[in-house]
């Protein structure tokens, strides 16, 4: 299930109750045995809490999960946060390559889901391109990891076919030019038949020279994303993408920042909503174009009705939702909005959490 698939599955969920187990989590020994040891003791706690608040029997599938899910976490494999949802109806567990500022139990109605839309927000899948003359591989990552190898009738190449056959023309600086241009642009066009399958974006591995001619033939240059220079004895699949996952990190903190632009622009347009209740009702009526929320602030809120809510503070009071932000967001996204996570300062000026409005 994809990560998108499974955000919408565990965002329109209603059940009574949801239960969100959160975790920072460490992907190396022995730091990872801690994980272990802090999942069960929030397992412990989310047994006391749903036995507390419902009584055994008729959430006895979901406490059957609790006492069972941490067999199914190996902490050799984790990431860098751990995300368990449990339900009479739902097991998922997901590993984040983020951290999560919402760690600890959450449970209401629906799941918290605020972490996974980070991960979905912050994982962005894209081709990897390892370009010389000898030869050229095309790779699909999502984040740091390579996911697989593109393998079709055009890729790999086995390398410039384009070389000089003519004796008389060796030291033709010009000739020899026209040969790697028209390697390159073939490379280019079997790129774009790749990003025009997928809709991915490429990062090109290669020399500073190489990829300023790739971008001198390219029929669509925007589908490049940028290049990282080739170290030719450090061209193992994991350092590569390693190269690549630093540029296209640099790249979504510039849009993050040219969110907050964009929302600072808004202001005087009087597009922009602050106030939390109003920001909830114009999510969930379809009006909410761009969220920005800054990544510490969450809200536990009682619903009123549909559309209206107090703010709480206590978790165990009736009808409370740990975090109404992840309801926010979510409503954005499905209605075709963006959301922004962001530490970025600029936002404080604006608030914990703003809104731009399409009307």
């Amino acid at each position: 299930m994809t990560l998108k698939k499974q955000l919408q599955k565990l965002a329109t969920e209603k059940n009574s109750p949801c239960v969100t187990i959160s975790l920072n989590t460490h992907r190396t020994h022995p730091d990872n045995a801690q994980d272990e040891i802090l999942l069960r003791t929030l397992l412990r706690e989310a047994n006391e809490r749903v036995i507390n608040e419902f009584g055994k029997r008729p959430v006895a599938q979901l406490l059957e999960k609790i006492e069972t899910v941490a067999n199914e976490v190996d902490v050799n494999y984790n990431l860098d946060s751990l995300h368990i949802f449990l339900s009479n109806d739902t097991q998922e567990i997901v590993k984040s390559s983020w951290e999560t500022s919402n760690s600890g139990v959450h449970i209401s109605d629906s799941f918290a889901i605020r972490s996974l839309i980070k991960n979905y927000n912050r994982s962005e899948s894209y081709l990897v391109m390892l370009l010389s003359q000898s030869s050229v591989q095309l790779f699909e990552a999502i984040n740091d990891d390579i996911i697989q190898e593109v393998l079709n009738e055009d890729f790999p190449f086995s390398g410039n076919r384009h070389y000089n056959t003519h004796a008389d023309r060796g030291s033709d600086a010009n000739h020899l030019d026209d040969l790697v241009r028209e390697f390159l642009n073939k490379v280019d066009k079997a790129l774009v038949r790749v990003h025009n399958e997928t809709e991915l974006k490429c990062v090109v591995v290669a020399t500073e020279d190489i990829y300023s001619r790739l971008q001198q033939v390219a029929d669509q240059p925007n589908v490049y994303l940028g290049y990282a220079s080739i170290d030719f004895n450090n061209v193992a699949t994991h350092q590569i993408v390693k190269q690549s996952w630093e540029l296209v990190k640099e790249q979504q903190k510039q849009r993050r920042t040219e969110a907050i632009s964009e929302m600072q622009e808004a202001i005087a347009q009087s597009k922009v909503l602050t106030d939390l209740q109003e920001i909830y009702q114009a999510s969930i009526d379809g009006r909410g174009d761009l969220l920005i929320v800054h990544k510490d602030f969450s809200q536990a809120v009682a619903m009123k009705d549909e559309r209206t809510f107090d703010l709480v503070h206590d978790l165990a009071t009736p009808n409370a939702i740990d975090d109404i932000t992840s309801m926010i967001a979510w409503e954005v996204i499905s209605k075709k909005g963006r959301v922004v996570f962001t530490s970025q300062d600029e936002i404080k000026d604006l608030g914990k959490i703003v809104l731009k409005t399409r009307y």
